[in-house]
């Protein structure tokens, strides 16, 4: 068992605990799709979670898929963008398939903001990196994408690239 698997143990422990649910208690508020001796697995390590089933438990727990990595498991934040402005009138046309998680995520800035302009829309670059484990990929690839979406403007996709060195 790895480090970074008890580390991320721990942080879903946390979580769940914070909570104030028991593994069982896991298992009936999800109606059975999260077993509790699955989810007792990934706390103590000795299964591994795919980027997939992370974000799903996130959703899930209602956080945010940052939050249940470990401390110090992310790169240190390096000179970057200070905001990476969405266009979310080219999101919706991209293929939900390809931009559902994007959109999920945007809409759920959105209502916690109370910023329903429908324009654009800022996140941070903390963001860009939590989209990056949701589409399985790293910043600097999920930037290229939403670049060749027509969401991200070159110019700001070329600052975070350079921001992901």
């Amino acid at each position: 068992m790895s480090d970074y698997a008890k580390a991320l143990g721990a942080r879903l422990r946390a979580i769940r605990t914070q909570q104030g649910l028991s593994l069982h208690g896991v298992e009936e508020k999800s109606h059975g799709r999260w077993k509790a001796v699955v989810v007792g697995s990934y706390e103590r390590g000795d299964r591994a979670v795919t980027v997939q089933r992370l974000s799903e438990l996130a959703e899930f727990y209602g956080v945010p898929v940052g939050e249940l990595l470990p401390e110090g498991s992310t790169v240190a934040p390096l000179e970057q963008s200070p905001r990476i402005v969405l266009y979310l009138e080219r999101l919706s046309q991209v293929p939900k398939e390809q931009g559902g998680p994007l959109a999920r995520y945007a809409a759920t800035i959105q209502s916690q903001r109370g910023d329903y302009n429908g324009r654009v829309l800022s996140i941070r670059y903390e963001d860009l990196r939590s989209l990056a484990v949701i589409y399985d990929t790293s910043p600097s690839k999920l930037t290229e994408q939403l670049v060749s979406w027509g969401v991200l403007s070159p110019e700001q996709g070329a600052d975070a690239t350079a921001s992901d060195v």
